[in-house]
C-alpha cells in the first residue's frame, strides 16, 4: 500500500487560541471582582475592549460556563455566576471529600520530595499572613500540591474546578476575622500528620479544615 502523503494546505496551529486567551482574561476579571458576581457580562463593551469580534468572545463564555464561572440566560445573555448559600455548601462539601481523600494518600505513599515540598509551602505561608492576596495564592499551591502529590489526575481536574468556582463565593472563609490564624494552624497539624505517614490523621484533618472554613463562609 502506497504511504498517505501529509498534508501542506493545513494552517499552522497557533500556540493557543484566540477564544481561550479571552477567556483567561475574563477568569481575571471575575476573580478580581471587576466583573461582580450575579453582574450581566456586556458583551459589546468588552468586544471593544479587548478588540474582537463577538465570535471569540462568545466562545470564551461557553469555556467559562462550563466551568461555573458564567451562567448562560435565555434571551437574556451571560451573567457572572452568584453562588448561593447552598452551592457554597456543597463545593465545600466536595473539596472536603476529594482533598481528605488526598491527603490520606499523601501521608501512606507519597515520597519525600513531595512531602519537602508540602513543608516548604507551609513554611511560606506562615510568613505571608500580612498580605491577604499573596496568602490565598501560596494557600491554593499547598492544596494543589497535595493534589499533585496523591497523582489522581481525576481529582485534580475536578478539584481545580472547583476552586475557580469558590472565587466567586462573597464570603470566603478567609475573609473573616481570625480565620488565617486558625487555617494556618490546621495546615500546620495536617503537615505534622502527613510527615508523620498518619494517613487517618491526614484524612481526619482535612475534614475538619473545611468544615472549619464552611462555617466561617456563612
Amino acid at each position: 500500500m502506497a504511504d498517505v502523503p501529509h498534508r501542506t494546505d493545513a494552517p499552522p496551529l497557533s500556540p493557543r487560541a484566540l477564544y481561550e486567551e479571552v477567556a483567561e482574561r475574563l477568569r481575571q476579571q471575575i476573580f478580581s471582582r471587576r466583573l461582580e458576581p450575579g453582574s450581566w457580562i456586556d458583551e459589546l463593551r468588552l468586544c471593544a475592549e479587548f478588540g474582537i469580534s463577538r465570535t471569540p468572545l462568545r466562545e470564551a463564555l461557553k469555556v467559562l460556563a462550563t466551568e461555573g464561572l458564567v451562567t448562560m440566560k435565555v434571551r437574556r445573555g451571560a451573567y457572572v455566576t452568584e453562588m448561593s448559600s447552598a452551592d457554597v455548601a456543597q463545593v465545600y462539601h466536595l473539596l472536603a471529600l476529594l482533598e481528605s481523600d488526598a491527603a490520606a494518600s499523601v501521608a501512606s505513599s507519597a515520597d519525600d520530595a513531595h512531602r519537602d515540598r508540602l513543608r516548604r509551602l507551609h513554611a511560606r505561608l506562615e510568613t505571608e499572613t500580612g498580605d491577604r492576596d499573596v496568602f490565598f495564592a501560596t494557600n491554593e499551591e499547598f492544596h494543589m500540591a497535595l493534589l499533585d502529590a496523591a497523582g489522581n489526575r481525576w481529582a485534580t481536574q475536578v478539584v481545580t474546578d472547583l476552586r475557580k468556582v469558590m472565587k466567586l463565593n462573597r464570603h470566603h472563609s478567609l475573609f473573616k476575622q481570625g480565620r488565617i490564624e486558625e487555617s494556618l494552624a490546621e495546615h500546620r497539624a495536617l503537615v505534622d500528620a502527613i510527615l508523620a505517614r498518619d494517613a487517618e490523621a491526614a484524612r481526619r484533618l482535612m475534614r475538619e479544615h473545611f468544615d472549619n472554613g464552611l462555617a466561617a463562609a456563612a
